[in-house]
């Protein structure tokens, strides 16, 4: 039995996020998840049913460029043919970048050591190719258009005082178990800019990209730190403020979740 391994790529805007709901992809089913869509082509090109395991479960609407996963099968098809005939039968938005055998003991949740998260916002209405003013129709599927002046100065105050080994418990969403909520945030960087490369050209406006590097993550945990910043930029949370919301491990005391559709999962690390 072969184990192999994924590197993949999605825009997780027209699915239910990374865990299979177990049931058909096809049909009249809205919104599959990428897990089960990419399971149904694996049944369809070897012959059999293989569970994927990906490094973590990204949410409904976020995206990854690095996402790695890997599956068990006794197909003898080469790695190389494997990631040609699974990008022919996936959709456009699903996207293998690598295939690879791995070590039968290669497990893609319990060796990962670190994960790296971006999350993009746009703070002055993204200008597009050709437009004059007023915002790009586009850019709703990955970033968070805001219309608040943020004060990136006091986010990045309040993203320090977030780095290193601390328990975030106060940042984790609803609907969790898990035996600690201790993680070590390794890099949070707050970065502004005048504008983004999209596909040909180039996005002006106001930018904002917050980078986000752990030992692994808790559910929400991303965009809940992305939400608190935001509120500290906004003036409603003073920086000082993240010191007590992490020792309160109340989750109603840091910021809301931001929506879902600026997460990009970057990188995981092993």
């Amino acid at each position: 039995m072969r184990n192999i391994k994924l590197l993949l790529q999605y825009d997780g805007t027209n699915y239910a996020g990374w865990q299979g709901l177990r049931a058909p992809t096809t049909g009249t089913a809205p919104h599959p998840t990428i897990q089960d869509v990419i399971e149904e082509r694996i049944a369809r090109l070897t012959g059999q049913r293989s569970r994927l395991i990906a490094s973590g479960r990204t949410d409904a609407g976020v995206h990854a460029l690095g996402q790695a996963a890997s599956f068990r099968t006794e197909s003898a098809l080469d790695a190389a043919v494997i990631k040609r005939a699974l990008n022919a039968l996936l959709p456009p938005d699903i996207r293998v970048v690598e295939a690879e055998d791995a070590a039968d003991s290669f497990h893609p949740i319990r060796d990962a050591i670190g994960k790296k998260y971006i999350y993009l916002l746009s703070t002055g209405g993204a200008r597009g190719p050709n437009i004059a003013g007023g915002r790009a129709p586009f850019i709703g599927r990955y970033i968070w258009d805001i219309r608040w002046r943020l004060d990136t100065d006091a986010m990045a105050l309040a993203a320090g005082a977030l780095a290193g080994r601390r328990d975030f418990r106060a940042f984790m969403g609803a609907g969790s178990s898990v035996k600690s909520t201790i993680r070590e945030v390794r890099a949070l960087t707050v970065e502004r800019t005048d504008g983004l490369d999209f596909l040909a050209w180039r996005l002006g406006g106001s930018f904002l990209k917050i980078t986000i590097e752990a030992d692994g993550f808790l559910r929400h945990m991303a965009r809940n730190i992305v939400g608190t910043l935001v509120d500290v930029g906004r003036g409603r949370t003073p920086a000082s403020a993240v010191h007590e919301i992490l020792k309160s491990a109340d989750r109603r005391l840091a910021g809301p979740t931001a929506p879902p559709q600026g997460l990009f999962l970057e990188q995981v690390y092993y």
